[in-house]
């Protein structure tokens, strides 16, 4: 389930077939506002950019949720918030408010029996019962894995449908969990932390329900712009960029330019229409 971080990037993961997205916490936070994923985003932001996802692809869209944006009662609001802007689940956390991406420094967590509580309010917030409530635990760098083993084990009994534990260190550390937690188990890919990178194919071997790939997609965008705005400094013309992009006519087929003519046809009359082009123009839309 790869990552995505605006409804575009979910747009161009839906061409490529993928059948399902994570929208990343940390892509949102980094497209959004340019920052770091460190709980600067607001509840009502990270839902109105998921909304905006979920608008876009006719895919399961997967929300990040992280801890719920306070205790158990804002959390069961939060799930209530996410379901109706069109979410197909939600990944929630038992880092303290506010929390940081699971690959930093300094993470705290609450207590399990917390946690318990929490996982059980999302499970009670929800309305359709194919609303995926993936509960995440960040015990490993606290506590380490046999914490990281109890709270999958507890939060599965609370009535999560899928356990999320976030940075294992080794590769047996991953195999252990996938393999002693009692319900299907997440496992997040970002190379070059926390976590050893393994194929999907050698996770899917081991036992993982589902692999996320969370901010591969903001990394590569934002490393393709920073080529891009230097080599125009550099060399003041952009005939080779095409060579690397899209072409307008691809692009803005990409983003539904062929549905909004054809709306137009529908529904503008035939000065409006004429205002607007040719007739030949329009005669070829």
């Amino acid at each position: 389930m790869p990552g995505v971080h605006d409804a575009l990037s979910a747009k161009i993961a839906e061409k490529a077939g993928v059948k399902a997205v994570q929208a990343s916490g940390y892509g949102l936070a980094g497209s959004y506002l340019a920052m770091p994923d460190m709980g600067i985003l607001t509840l009502t932001q990270m839902v109105e950019l998921t909304r905006n996802i979920c608008r876009a692809v006719d895919i399961p869209v997967m929300a990040d949720g992280d801890t719920g944006f306070g205790n158990a009662i804002n959390l069961y609001y939060a799930v209530k918030e996410f379901e109706a802007a069109g979410a197909a689940g939600i990944n929630l956390e038992d880092q303290i408010f506010p929390k940081r991406c699971g690959h930093m420094q300094g993470k705290q967590i609450v207590s399990c029996e917390e946690g318990v509580k929490k996982i059980e309010a999302a499970v009670a917030a929800r309305t359709d019962a194919d609303f995926i409530i993936n509960a995440r635990t960040d015990a490993i760098a606290v506590y380490g894995v046999d914490e990281a083993i109890r709270r999958g084990n507890a939060y599965a009994k609370a009535g999560a449908d899928l356990i999320f534990v976030e940075a294992p260190a080794t590769e047996e550390d991953i195999k252990r969990v996938i393999q002693s937690i009692d319900a299907p188990v997440s496992i997040n890919m970002l190379y070059g932390k926390k976590t050893p990178a393994v194929s999907i194919k050698q996770l899917a071997a081991w036992g993982a329900a589902r692999v996320s790939v969370p901010i591969a997609s903001v990394m590569v965008t934002a490393y393709a712009l920073e080529r891009l705005y230097k080599h125009i400094m550099e060399q003041g013309e952009i005939t080779t960029i095409q060579d690397i992009s899209y072409n307008f006519d691809d692009f803005t087929a990409l983003l539904g330019l062929p549905n909004i003519l054809e709306l137009e046809q529908k529904f503008l009359d035939i000065g409006e229409l004429d205002a607007r082009y040719s007739n030949t123009e329009r005669t070829s839309l």
